[in-house]
């Protein structure tokens, strides 16, 4: 899934409004809010792209529900939606994943989509998709070595699973591979969507010392307004660009953007594959893609440092494990 790629399935899936085709439905259960500036954001705008280039709402129909923290509520979405008959059902939570096996031999003809994981279930009407987060998160980690002055750095998670863990994991690589005497301190809240538990959380790292932190989920609102209470945080984001929440301290954010994964699901599901295959987004295939705040004055070797990081990870030259 390259750039070309995605540009060749953008171009595929607006001949629906040329054909005269009726408009593909897609629904998307989320379990944020489409502003979470995270997560549920990141697809909710990659939909809104795509169905910009298609042609808009006479080429693709969207309809969302958003919240979903509890699992039942969203299962109970997945069917109707495909009951409906919604020709696309994204499922964007790993919490879903048990949903989408249950409820997708019930509907053949429907395809379903659910991340992040590579686990298709062998079901023919199911497309899975993760991210190489780790990846981001090692150019992440190198920009935090070369601006801590405590050199110590604090981690804010909601659950040690998926590409919050890697994500994660591979920040720590980053860390590691400028300054290995680096103090990480982790902690994991046991929720993805507990504000307090995150705020709580980031103050005991800054009062630890820590001058640079960052975390994942839809709950790290909570840790940059901890960031924002004491002077010299600096915070580093991830699946979305999570600046505008505090210009003046996010250095860089990694950025999830789908829109060539499901402009690549629309061709596909148009020349009669429903499913059965895994996406990864990586820098590589520029699913992922690291942001650097304009508002925050980076200086040119650190930058230098996150590039040339973006590079060897693009090349293979560096391998960050996930």
């Amino acid at each position: 899934m390259n750039v070309k790629r995605a540009l060749a399935a953008l171009i595929l899936a607006s001949t629906l409004v040329a054909a005269g085709a009726a408009p593909l439905k897609i629904a998307v259960i989320m379990p944020s809010a489409t502003t979470d500036m995270a997560f549920s954001q990141s697809m909710w705008q990659a939909l809104l792209a795509v169905q910009k280039s298609a042609g808009g709402e006479s080429a693709i129909q969207l309809k969302y529900t958003d919240n979903m923290w509890n699992v039942p509520d969203a299962a109970a979405a997945i069917r109707d939606y495909a009951s409906q008959g919604f020709d696309i059902v994204i499922a964007h939570g790993s919490q879903f994943g048990s949903s989408v096996q249950e409820i997708a031999p019930d509907f053949p003809k429907v395809t379903f989509a659910w991340g992040t994981d590579v686990d298709t279930y062998g079901l023919p009407n199911v497309y899975a998709y993760t991210a190489a987060a780790e990846q981001g998160g090692y150019v992440n980690g190198v920009l935090a070595a070369k601006l801590t002055k405590s050199k110590k750095v604090g981690v804010t998670g909601p659950i040690e699973v998926g590409d919050a863990k890697t994500y994660i994991d591979g920040f720590a690589q980053g860390l590691a591979a400028v300054d290995k005497s680096i103090a990480v301190s982790k902690t994991w809240t046991g929720s993805f969507s507990d504000v307090a538990l995150m705020t709580a959380a980031a103050k005991t790292h800054i009062a630890n010392g820590a001058d640079m932190l960052t975390g994942s989920s839809q709950s790290v609102v909570g840790s940059i307004g901890a960031a924002k209470e004491k002077a010299g945080v600096l915070w580093f984001g991830t699946q979305a660009d999570q600046a505008a929440l505090a210009p003046a301290l996010v250095v860089a954010s990694q950025v999830y953007d789908w829109t060539g994964m499901l402009s690549d699901i629309l061709a596909k599901r148009k020349a009669g594959t429903l499913g059965g295959i895994a996406y990864t987004l990586t820098l590589g295939n520029g699913g992922l893609k690291v942001a650097y705040n304009p508002a925050y004055k980076l200086a040119a070797d650190v930058k230098k440092a996150g590039d040339d990081a973006i590079k060897a990870i693009t090349k293979g030259t560096i391998k960050v494990q996930p």
